[in-house]
């Protein structure tokens, strides 16, 4: 019987590799620190412009519901009453952003954000009857509600400008 001889041999493959795991510790880190900042800015820009797309949502909502509250208010209110009713649905709208329509300015706090335009027995753009008007007007890129971060306030834009006309019955 022939007894066949069995002898171990290294694979050349496996200590190569075990070779390049020695000269590439490190890699990993060095890649994340390298990745890092572009996903970070990623990121950041994905929270500042949904931030901004929500509040466009509620602006574009604050002008409807103050139009409409001026619209349905009953007929025997004044025009001054009627603005009050507006306001109050604008600034209930607002409220959930801190921002406030005080007079004909658009606030946050005490700082002036844009402005805001409510009128209640304004001619209708049709040329017949009577309409209530609302504008709302934010300087966005002048004053984001997020904190900027470099290179992305050119992507946001510079006005939030919403309109509601509602005929009053």
């Amino acid at each position: 019987m022939h007894s066949r001889r069995r002898t171990a041999v290294a694979p050349v493959q496996d200590q190569h590799v075990a070779g390049r795991r020695h000269d590439e510790r490190g890699a990993s880190a060095v890649e994340f620190a390298l990745l890092m900042p572009l996903f970070m800015t990623i990121i950041i820009g994905i929270i500042s412009y949904g931030y901004m797309l929500s509040y466009r949502q509620t602006v574009s909502q604050a002008a409807a519901e103050g139009a409409r509250a001026a619209a349905i208010a009953p007929s025997g209110l004044t025009a001054a009453q009627k603005l009050t009713k507006a306001t109050a649905a604008v600034n209930d709208s607002l409220q959930s952003y801190g921002m406030t329509c005080s007079g004909s300015v658009l606030k946050k706090g005490a700082d002036a954000y844009g402005s805001c335009s409510i009128t209640v027995a304004g001619t209708c753009p049709s040329g017949s009857g009577s309409c209530a008007t609302v504008t709302i007007s934010h300087q966005y890129r002048d004053h984001p509600l997020v904190p900027s971060f470099p290179g992305l306030g050119v992507t946001l834009p510079q006005n939030l400008t919403f309109t509601s006309v509602v005929e009053v019955n």
